[in-house]
């Protein structure tokens, strides 16, 4: 009869079936939380003849990291400073840190819209630009930059519906101008959309409001046109609006006397002419106003119209999340191998008792020989003679002995001693802590809606207040490690290694990379105030909190407990596998995750990087994904630290950092293959900011797996010893 399988204990089994349910509960809550959101805390209504603000932003390109606001594009309408819906055009809106740092530059306009009144068209301006406003307008018409403007918190969208016409969607933008061909030379000419439609779309008001003849905005849409500055009346509309009219070319013929005086010798005199030579070019600007009631759409699902393909990408979605449970689940059963292996040998170890002591005493380390026992029964087979089977018996014990004393349990004595540079490994750790709580507050408010597309910049403001927050966090668990090291000096740790050694790194770079978006004029340059406001919360609130953090862990709290003894002599590493060693064992490891999380990272990615104009909502999958790729980091971890402990080495403390934040080097390499297949950005500028950025989240990303492996490590590691 065969030998029964390894058995779990029923208490541990209990434990797993009861953590097991847990997960499946919780992932399915957040699949059905998944599109969920909250878009606004409070409904703003209209009554007809009110007046409406209309707010532009900026503009920005798939092909370009740049981004510029709109009032400084050198060929649109300036602010004229008169009042519209109650503000004064030009007035810049107060903007939350999330949106400075997305590059938003909101200022109210000259548009006036109000509530039921149609307009056919209305002038807004001529402005004349000269022939480097004429070259800047080329060169983004080129680069497929578009508009962002604003009404009641709402983007303006360009209107799509899919091939079979049963959808409709938005895409946020629309296109600053267009560009041909000529029919005649081939060359390349540049349109720029100088009259916009705007569609506002409407429906009553819920509640009282409605009762009141409130309406409630639930759609804005604009649609462009390039008409040129003929054939206009007296108020400078187009005399037909709606009909086939000739585009505006961005063009002003070359001044060919004054290139022939630059080119004497030449015959051939450039078609373009960068000079200004003080000619210009009249730009005239009008708009038209179509307000539409539309009962179809409710006023809290607004923003669904801007989640284009979302019935497609939701069979990806859980194809991702069934990857990545497959996987996981692979994992779990060689962890729970590893665990119930470890278990029997602890307690055959404990059901020796004594003995098994004296054994462990005996065994010489590292010569090979046998045990001073089986040399004892070797000389007493000399006056007594033993059956082979007896012989047989003596040689598979002793084997028994030796097998019992190898391999992690010889490591008792060096397994918890404290690693190379634990000065640096303490507030790693703790800078780890502290990005563990962000992003779980993060994902975990994102779920339930409150951070969302209507909430501008919301991620990113609630993201840098909960790191600097968490800054107690980060204290804490940085000088109690570093106490459980045996560092004295806490004050150090605190002051320059916790609380700004990571932070400071970061910031310095974003610093440098700002120098050169400064050069280009662009709004995605943090303005000088915003990095003293930086400077200023990392000083004044999150320093003093790491600071109080690190007292209390330092001073009030007792030092890790480890249940060995670490011996004062180190032991000798033998030498190791290929696969063991740091850089390879990090790589091999850290590919399991990504394995996990590539998938729904194709979506963060075109969120962020190929498709700006839509955006990133289904914060439940990516839930589902992140919780099972942390889980999958765990089980990563514990395989590589009981098969480097089973090879004899007890440098694990470093090593499990290295192995949880593997996957990050995968996700860089994974970004990489993504802006050379998907991308079409070009530019020095614009590819030093993607992958600088892309660095930048991926050590972050790292920094926080890392430390997710070092605290599964530690779990484990005290847990076979303990």
């Amino acid at each position: 009869m065969a030998a029964p399988g390894p058995q779990l204990p029923k208490k541990m089994q209990s434990n797993f079936n009861i953590r097991l349910g847990t997960l499946i509960a919780f992932s399915t809550l957040l699949g059905l939380i998944n599109a969920f959101y909250i878009p606004g805390f409070s409904i703003k209504s209209y009554v007809d003849d009110e007046p409406i603000p209309l707010q532009v932003n900026k503009v920005y390109s798939d092909r370009s990291q740049l981004q510029y606001a709109y009032y400084d594009l050198p060929f649109v309408c300036p602010p004229t400073g008169k009042k519209h819906a109650g503000y004064a055009s030009g007035r810049s809106i107060s903007l939350n840190l999330g949106e400075v740092l997305r590059g938003d530059r909101i200022m109210t306009s000259d548009y006036d819209l109000v509530m039921g009144q149609d307009q056919e068209c209305q002038y807004l301006c001529s402005h004349r630009t000269d022939r480097q406003g004429v070259k800047r307008a080329r060169e983004l018409i080129e680069e497929g930059y578009v508009a962002e403007w604003i009404v009641d918190n709402l983007p303006g969208a360009t209107s799509f519906v899919t091939v079979d016409r049963a959808h409709k969607y938005y895409a946020a933008g629309f296109k600053i101008g267009y560009k041909d061909f000529s029919p005649v030379t081939g060359k390349p000419r540049y349109y720029i959309n100088n009259h916009i439609t705007l569609v506002v779309r409407y429906r009553q008001a819920p509640g009282r409001a409605g009762n009141r003849g409130g309406k409630v905005i639930v759609g804005f849409e604009v649609y462009t046109r390039s008409i040129e500055a003929a054939h206009r009346d007296s108020t400078g509309c187009p005399q037909d609006v709606h009909g086939d009219t000739n585009g505006m070319e961005m063009f002003i013929a070359p001044n060919n006397t004054k290139l022939a005086s630059l080119y004497p010798s030449s015959s051939y005199l450039p078609a373009e002419d960068d000079n200004d030579d003080g000619s210009t070019l009249n730009i005239p600007y009008s708009y038209s106003v179509y307000f539409r009631e539309d009962n179809s759409i409710d006023w809290s699902k607004r923003w669904d119209l801007y989640f284009n393909n979302q019935e497609d990408s939701n069979v990806i979605h859980w194809l991702a999340i069934i990857n990545s449970l497959v996987i996981c689940s692979l994992l779990t059963v060689i962890v729970i191998m590893i665990i119930n292996k470890t278990y029997r040998q602890v307690r055959g170890k404990d059901s020796a008792g004594d003995e098994g002591k004296m054994l462990l005493k005996r065994k010489p380390l590292g010569n090979g020989t046998r045990s001073p026992r089986f040399r004892e029964k070797a000389l007493a087979g000399l006056l007594e003679q033993k059956s082979p089977t007896d012989r047989d018996d003596d040689n598979s014990s002793d084997d028994e002995y030796v097998e019992d004393i190898t391999g992690w349990k010889l490591l008792h004595g060096d397994i918890f001693r404290a690693p190379p540079y634990a000065g640096y490994l303490a507030p790693l750790i703790g800078s780890g802590m502290q990005l563990v709580f962000m992003a779980t507050g993060l994902l975990i408010l994102s779920c339930f809606g409150i951070l969302n597309p209507s909430f501008r910049g919301g991620f990113v403001s609630v993201g840098i207040g909960l790191f600097v927050f968490a800054g107690v966090v980060s204290g804490y668990f940085s000088s109690r490690l570093y106490k459980t090291f045996g560092g004295l000096h806490w004050r150090k740790n605190t002051l320059i290694q916790t609380a700004l050694l990571f932070p400071g790194l970061l910031f310095t770079t974003i610093f440098i990379l700002n120098l050169f978006v400064w050069a280009q004029a662009s709004s995605t340059a943090l303005p000088f105030s915003t990095l003293i406001g930086l400077i200023a919360l990392m000083l004044l609130i999150q320093l003093p909190l790491v600071y109080l953090g690190s007292w209390y862990g330092f001073h009030q709290s007792q030092p890790y407990e480890h249940p060995t003894k670490t011996n004062s002599v180190p032991r000798t590493v033998p030498e190791q596998a290929w696969y063991t060693q740091s850089i390879y064992a990090a790589l091999i490891a850290g590919f399991v995750p990504f394995a996990v999380v590539f998938i729904e990272l194709l979506f963060v990615f075109r969120s962020l990087w190929q498709d700006k104009s839509g955006y990133y909502y289904v914060f439940g999958f990516l839930s589902i994904v992140s919780l099972v790729g942390i889980l999958t980091v765990v089980e990563v971890t514990i395989v590589a630290t009981y098969i480097m402990l089973c090879q004899e080495n007890y440098n694990w403390w470093w090593q499990s950092v290295f192995i949880g934040g593997g996957s990050s080097f995968w996700i860089f390499l994974y970004c990489i293959v993504f802006y050379y297949t998907k991308l079409k950005i070009h530019g020095f500028i614009s590819g030093l900011l993607f992958f600088s950025y892309s660095f930048l989240a991926c050590t972050v990303y790292g920094l926080l797996t890392g430390t997710v492996g070092f605290l599964t490590a530690y779990a484990f590691v005290r847990r076979i010893y303990g």
